[in-house]
């Protein structure tokens, strides 16, 4: 069996063997977070387990250390997770959700990535393609066997430390925030409006086409190359509002063949934690 490390569509998901493929349903809505879950429970891919953003994908209780709105956990917390799903290095993780990829299934993609596991792939167009596909679903609650691993962050993908992004000058730090927050114009999560000065702007949106698919490659590849400019695909450093739509910029470049970039992890929630830290905002829009 071929391995899938970007993207896969819903029929090639479908004739994946069952029992050489994890899937996970990553459902979130940011308004209800209780829905993603509630959702899954009414009908999912079969076999897929479900992965909380809030509560597996992400540590609320790192919060007040300056780590953003959606924290990473802890090395061991995922381990554990990736445990109880019975993982094992090499198998094929599939991720979805209904927001084409761009919250928690691109989020769970980089995080497996950021352990060592490149075999996984998000679903193009997420659940709503494989309903439109006629494909089956079930409500049943798979009982996966265990496994004990235990992985670690590969600490060159990600930027914690926020005085890195603002010394480094050899580095082009991607916005994945819709124009408006990027500018300052609104800011319906974080307290503060704006972006981090010298930051560019490429909303995650920009990714898809009219029917909520990635664009192909070679689309992405000469958008991102124009954003770019001078700079190289290692030099990127992704971001966004909390950590996770930054991940769907990340696996469109990936994709494209843009491969080496990184991800600010606290991004603009955690990065105006310290009222210090200088903001940017649009003139044109002020």
């Amino acid at each position: 069996m071929s391995l899938h490390t970007t993207l896969i569509d819903a029929a090639a998901l479908a004739v994946l063997p069952p029992g050489q493929v994890l899937i996970v349903d990553c459902r979130v809505d940011m308004a209800d977070p209780g829905r993603g879950e509630r959702d899954y429970r009414e009908g999912h891919i079969p076999g897929a387990v479900f992965a909380s953003l809030d509560h597996e994908l992400s540590d609320l209780s790192r919060q007040a250390l300056g780590l953003g709105r959606h924290p990473l956990p802890l090395e061991s917390a995922f381990s554990a997770l990736l445990s109880s799903w019975g993982w094992h290095p090499g198998l094929q993780v599939v991720c979805y959700d209904t927001q084409h990829g761009a919250l928690a299934a691109a989020r769970l993609w980089w995080m497996l990535r950021l352990v060592g596991a490149p075999e996984v792939a998000v679903l193009d167009g997420g659940y709503a393609a494989w309903l439109a596909a006629g494909l089956p679903v079930e409500t049943a609650i798979p009982v996966r066997q265990p496994t004990h691993v235990e992985r670690h962050y590969d600490l060159s993908q990600v930027v914690l430390d926020h005085e890195t992004l603002r010394n480094a000058s050899d580095q082009l730090v991607l916005d994945a925030r819709a124009a408006p927050r990027y500018r300052g114009d609104i800011e319906p999560l974080d307290r503060v409006a704006g972006h981090v000065p010298g930051a560019s702007n490429r909303p995650f949106s920009d990714n898809l086409d009219a029917q909520g698919r990635f664009k192909p490659a070679e689309v992405l590849r000469r958008e991102f190359l124009a954003v770019l400019g001078a700079a190289k695909p290692a030099q990127v450093v992704h971001m966004c509002g909390s950590g996770v739509t930054a991940c769907h910029n990340l696996l469109a470049m990936e994709y494209a063949g843009l491969n080496g970039a990184r991800l600010y992890a606290p991004s603009w929630s955690g990065w105006i934690s310290d009222p210090s830290r200088p903001i940017e905002r649009d003139d044109t829009s002020h």
